[in-house]
């Protein structure tokens, strides 16, 4: 990522700090309920359209950003960020989409929050990064989490294998979160996020086409589908970039800690979902094992 010039910096310090906590939150918020809002559209959109729908309007909103950078895009770059996009969202989309059919929403909010754990096994076994003791029992307590919930029989049958498939897609955002540094460093991330978007969704939609739901899909539904592509993929993204650029990206990434919690509480509140003595301990191991990686010294 390239550093922001001094103007920017000067006028990113003036923020005050309750604006970034602030901002913070709403992130947290908006994450979260993408996952009440999969839950609405899933069952009756189906994964593939619902993943081409939320790819294809979260590109359209961080369109302008790749406008302003295509010249640093060659021809060259794309089958890459295809790839990256099929790794990143796509394929993860589909699966807490796939989830989400068959769990209640806070599964997907908590199995997401694996994400930061998977991102530094993927570093360790693909990249040579040492892992250290520290994170490779955090590892442990994450997955001691999944497990936890994923037995839970209150939350229905199929508990298990959406959990498996939640925790799945965070191993791939784990892989994205090391792709994307290491072959598209000096890019604008606003754009390459949108650049990867863009060519997933162009890699779904065949999938989409042949899977469209054929009756009649209701207006909560398609609300909730909207609301996924343009608010809690699009807009999100650029808030998110933003707070990297004003509070630094070990700061941001602390929204992790936000969304289990949010997701559940947006399900709970709005849907009804059971909120269980085992997700809360689910919840507590995974996002413990999060604060335990992410700790200095």
């Amino acid at each position: 990522m390239r550093n922001p010039p001094a103007a920017a910096l000067a006028a990113t310090s003036t923020i005050p700090a309750w604006r970034n906590a602030l901002d913070l939150a709403l992130l947290g918020a908006i994450w979260g309920i993408s996952f009440m809002f999969q839950r609405v559209a899933a069952p009756e959109f189906g994964p593939a359209a619902l993943v081409e729908m939320r790819l294809g309007l979260g590109a359209l909103v961080l369109l302008p950003f790749l406008l302003r950078a295509l010249s640093s895009f060659p021809a060259s770059l794309w089958p890459r960020l295809a790839a990256v996009g099929a790794i990143n969202s796509a394929i993860p989309f589909a699966l807490f989409a796939w989830a989400a059919e068959r769990a209640p929403a806070g599964v997907g909010a908590i199995t997401n929050a694996m994400a930061v754990l998977f991102t530094a096994l993927v570093a360790f076994l693909f990249f040579r990064e040492r892992i250290g003791l520290r994170k490779s029992v955090a590892l442990l307590i994450g997955f001691v989490g999944v497990v936890v919930l994923a037995g839970d029989k209150a939350l229905g049958p199929n508990a298990g294998i959406a959990a498996a498939a939640g925790a799945f897609a965070a191993f791939l955002y784990g892989v994205g979160a090391n792709l994307v540094p290491r072959l598209f460093g000096g890019l604008p991330p606003a754009a390459v996020a949108c650049a990867t978007l863009g060519s997933a969704a162009l890699l779904t939609l065949p999938f989409a086409i042949a899977r469209w739901p054929e009756a009649t899909v209701s207006a909560a539904s398609w609300g909730s589908a909207i609301a996924l592509g343009v608010v809690c993929t699009g807009l999100a993204y650029a808030m998110y970039y933003r707070l990297i650029q004003r509070i630094g990206a070990a700061r941001a990434v602390t929204v992790t800690y936000l969304v289990p919690v949010a997701g559940v509480a947006w399900a709970w509140s709005l849907l009804g979902e059971p909120v269980t003595w085992r997700m809360g301990i689910a919840c507590a191991l995974i996002l413990g094992s999060v604060a335990l990686s992410q700790k200095k010294g």
